[in-house]
């Protein structure tokens, strides 16, 4: 059964039969690794969903910190919202061109600012073209847009935080990196980074929660997902990876099956793996 819902997930049939709703606005989120070797910005260029606007994940990020795309300011965000011609009242759909990675972090963006009738679009531009459903390469008409936002600080943890819930695990920690990321098996694709994973964490791939087409599994399965990766899901969860993007992901399957009390660890593997001061766990 498809996800229909314009808080979390909808489908691209939903998006198709809403496309020239006057108060939807798409956004293409498009970000990719270095190895990926891919361009978003030229590939938005190329061919996106009619009247979707490029949202730049690392322009529109904290370019203060050291860390990499951090959450920006609340008056960086609104600005940047705003000359895209996105504001209070509207419907947002993001999507990504790798079915589902990136545009989660921009959906938990825009819930960090307090909107939250924004949705990810399940399966992505890849889907959407797979279907072949509409696509053009025109700028969209764009028309500045009141937009106020509320910053909610409680879907977001800091360093310190994040070690205290490691010590007194009052909180599940769950890292969406790959396995062998998580044991330390492997090296980091960032230089610098110690191999490992946070002390009491527990490892639940963002893939795992994927089918083979880049949609989101069904609820039961998000749920038996986390459940048998130790996960306990009556415990407040903060979730992490490397750098604050895929963590996302699990926060949008954790906000897909009801679970409320969730937060994101922005500085993630990218931040707690370059100090030696923080203890670093190897093995699953």
């Amino acid at each position: 059964m498809p996800y229909n819902d314009p808080k979390t997930l909808v489908s691209t049939d939903w998006l198709e039969q809403h496309l020239k709703d006057p108060d939807l606005r798409i956004l293409d989120a498009s970000w990719y690794l270095p190895d990926m070797n891919r361009d978003a910005k030229a590939e938005y260029a190329e061919a996106h969903i009619p009247g979707a606007r490029f949202f730049d994940i690392e322009e529109i990020s904290d370019q203060r910190s050291d860390l990499p795309h951090m959450a920006p300011t609340v008056e960086k965000f609104m600005s940047r919202l705003r000359a895209m011609g996105v504001g209070d009242g509207h419907q947002v759909v993001v999507y990504d061109g790798a079915g589902l990675f990136s545009a989660a972090r921009v959906w938990w963006l825009f819930r960090l600012m307090g909107k939250t009738d924004v949705a990810v679009l399940d399966g992505g531009f890849a889907k959407w073209k797979a279907e072949g459903k509409p696509v053009d390469d025109l700028p969209p008409v764009i028309r500045d847009r009141h937009m106020i936002v509320n910053r909610q600080d409680h879907l977001v943890r800091d360093v310190t935080q994040v070690a205290s819930a490691s010590k007194l695990m009052d909180h599940e920690i769950v890292d969406a990196r790959g396995p062998a990321r998580f044991r330390g098996d492997s090296p980091e694709p960032r230089e610098g980074l110690r191999a490992g994973h946070i002390p009491n964490a527990k490892n639940v791939h963002y893939a795992t929660l994927l089918n083979p087409d880049g949609t989101m599994k069904d609820l039961a399965a998000i749920k038996a997902t986390f459940e048998a990766a130790g996960v306990d899901l009556s415990k407040p969860i903060i979730t992490s990876c490397g750098s604050g993007v895929t963590a996302a992901i699990l926060s949008l399957a954790l906000e897909s099956i009801g679970h409320r009390n969730h937060s994101l660890y922005d500085g993630s593997w990218a931040e707690w793996g370059m100090f030696d001061y923080l203890k670093a766990e190897t093995g699953s």
